[in-house]
Order: structure tokens, then sequence, then C-alpha cells
């Protein structure tokens, strides 16, 4: 065992913080909110152009395109975040909310703005209550992880499985099943992140770049929340 993974197993026993975890958490909050602003203007600057409206949504190939390079920048970023640089690291988040908020825009097709704004009001809410739960609690949620996982995996194919049937009651359990998923995950990837920022010593840039990443899944868990609670609540009020 190297001498830095025993400091690490001392620190984690004794319950230690250093000087840097107020500094780094404030990071992760910092950069989840600037990135779901890039977001929200991305997806209503597209929801407003004809032009860009006419090069994303009419063609299936240029739309899941996007879909797949989102995903392959997750993947990317989170596989490769040892070797890539903080301010690449970055800007591909960057890159990763600008393209997320192309796909998204067509919110604004399918629902109105009051609707869409409910909606991000009580995402909010859920989000940052779940998000102080995590944070705050005593309790060892690291038991959640598989679970909200294989929950994670089990939407996705009962998702796939409904663009086939159509069915409007299992979109509803879907959506209901996805926003107690997502809720979960805040407030597990929470105190996951507050655990690993607790225990780096300063504000190096390897410290920065795990903030970084607790940022990124702060914000894939507040969109997916947000999501499936328009889902939700929004059928019938488009």
């Amino acid at each position: 065992m190297e001498i830095q993974d025993l400091e690490k197993m001392i620190r984690e026993k004794e319950g230690y913080v250093s000087l840097a975890f107020p500094a780094l958490m404030r990071k992760v909050y910092l950069w989840m909110t600037l990135a779901l602003v890039i977001t929200a203007i991305t997806s209503y600057g597209v929801a407003t152009s004809p032009t860009l409206l006419g090069l994303i949504y009419p063609s299936k190939l240029t739309f899941f395109g996007l879909i797949i390079a989102e995903l392959a920048l997750v993947f990317w970023v989170s596989a490769r975040i040892d070797k890539l640089s903080l301010t690449n690291a970055t800007l591909l988040f960057i890159l990763y909310a600008i393209i997320n908020g192309a796909t998204m825009a067509s919110i604004f097709m399918l629902y109105s703005p009051t609707v869409i704004t409910k909606v991000f009001f009580i995402t909010a809410g859920t989000f940052g209550a779940m998000a102080a739960y995590g944070y705050s609690t005593k309790s060892d949620l690291s038991s959640w992880g598989k679970i909200l996982i294989m929950a994670v995996v089990g939407l996705i194919i009962a998702m796939l499985v409904n663009m086939f049937l159509r069915s409007s009651m299992m979109d509803l359990i879907v959506s209901g099943i996805g926003v107690l998923v997502f809720t979960g995950l805040t407030a597990y990837d929470s105190q996951k992140i507050k655990q690993m920022l607790a225990l780096q010593s300063d504000m190096g840039e390897s410290a920065q770049k795990i903030a970084l990443l607790g940022a990124l899944s702060l914000y894939l868990d507040f969109i997916n929340l947000f999501l499936y609670l328009l889902r939700f609540f929004g059928r019938g009020n488009n």
C-alpha cells in the first residue's frame, strides 16, 4: 500500500476535513450553476431561432448525433479526467452544457413557459432539499449507489420499450419512478462529493478536477429531475 493511500485511510477514519473543503464545495455549485445557465440560454436561443431549429430537429441524423455526442462527452471526461488539464475538462463541460441545451430546446415547443417555469422551481426546491440532506445527514448513503444505478438502467430500458408501445400509463409510471430515482441520486451524489472533497489537502488541480466531476454529476441529476418532473406535471398542460 502506498503512503498516500495509507494517509487517506487515516483521514477517513478520523473524519478529516481539509481547509480547502469549503472553497472546493463552492466551486462544485458554481460550476453546476454556470452549466445550468448555459444550458438554459442555449435551449431558449435554439427554440427561438427558426434557422437552428431547422438544422437540428427535422434531421434525425443531426438530433441523434447530438445525443450521441453528449453521451460520448460524459464518458470521455469521466474516464480521462486524470489525463485532462483542468482547463480542457472545464471547456468540455461547457461544451456538454451547450449541446444539452440544443437538444432540450424542444421543451419550449411541447410545454408552455408557465409550466416550464413552475416545474423549474419545483425542481430547484426538490434538488436543494435533497442536496442539503445528502450533505448534512449522518447516515451512510453508499448502499443507495448500486440500487439507483440499476434503477437508471431500468428507466432507460423502459423508455426504449415505450417508444414502441406508446403507452401513456407506462409513460406516467416511468416519469414518476424517474423523479424518485434522481431525487435519491441527488442526495447520494451530494454525500459522495462531500466525502471526496473533504479529503483533498489543497486547492490543487487534481482536487479541482474532482470538484468539476462533482459538478457534472449534480448537473445531470438536476437536468434529469427537471425533465422527469416536466413529463409528470406537464401532462395535459402543454
